[in-house]
């Protein structure tokens, strides 16, 4: 199976986790597109009312499905939310962030009782760090936060040409083995002019929806 095919079919598996008739957290990316596309040939009861985008990529994408996008702010809490990841360890915590999408998507997933992570197999990995650790900066504070990573062994390069929904940088940290996520995740939110770091870990995956030869592989955390 493509790549393609496999995140078309762990979009579609997804389906099972989404409450009929309720408002749900919708992550970003291209595997997330595929989960919008299925949600929008839910029909009648099966559908639901309504999506809280992290993006306004997602967002374009569910209002020209016919889904209604509603404000994170109207929301006090989510049954779940459906979003990809770049990477996703044997506990559950992700790097994400490879679509510049990662502050909206960490304040979305914050709003979720359970996150469902949609990816294809290769995401699975040992140990986060492969894929380069995106960070989202004010641009005051750039310099200052690729030095502070450089101390601790990171080379932290700017995504050039990118600018987030939200008026920021993006940062790609090389170079760092994250033996403990929540540790470093915490850390990085403290220093100044850090908007988000793409480390998920308080707020790790309940469900992981892998898309392999064999077919959906599931884990729970």
């Amino acid at each position: 199976m493509t790549q393609d095919e496999l995140k078309r079919l762990v979009a579609e598996a997804a389906l099972a986790y989404v409450p009929p008739g309720t408002v749900i957290g919708v992550g970003s990316g291209s595997t997330v597109n595929l989960f919008i596309d299925a949600l929008a040939r839910l029909e009648g009861e099966s559908r639901i009312a309504g999506a809280v985008s992290s993006s306004a990529a997602s967002t374009v994408r569910l209002v020209a499905r016919g889904i209604p996008v509603v404000d994170a702010g109207d929301i006090e809490s989510l049954p779940v939310c459906v979003d990809g990841a770049d990477e996703i360890d044997a506990s559950g915590c992700m790097i994400k962030g490879g679509g510049a999408a990662l502050t909206r998507e960490k304040i979305v997933a914050d709003l979720a009782e359970r996150f469902v992570c949609i990816a294809d197999g290769s995401k699975l990995v040992a140990r986060l760090g492969r894929f380069p650790l995106p960070v989202e900066v004010i641009p005051m504070a750039a310099a200052q936060v690729t030095r502070r990573f450089a101390a601790m062994g990171g080379r932290a390069q700017r995504r050039e040409g990118v600018v987030t929904d939200n008026g920021g940088l993006i940062l790609d940290v090389h170079g760092l083995a994250i033996d403990d996520p929540v540790a470093l995740e915490t850390e990085v939110n403290q220093w100044p002019g850090v908007v988000c770091v793409g480390i998920f870990a308080r707020r790790r995956a309940t469900v992981c929806l892998l898309g392999t030869a064999e077919g959906v592989r599931t884990l729970t955390f």
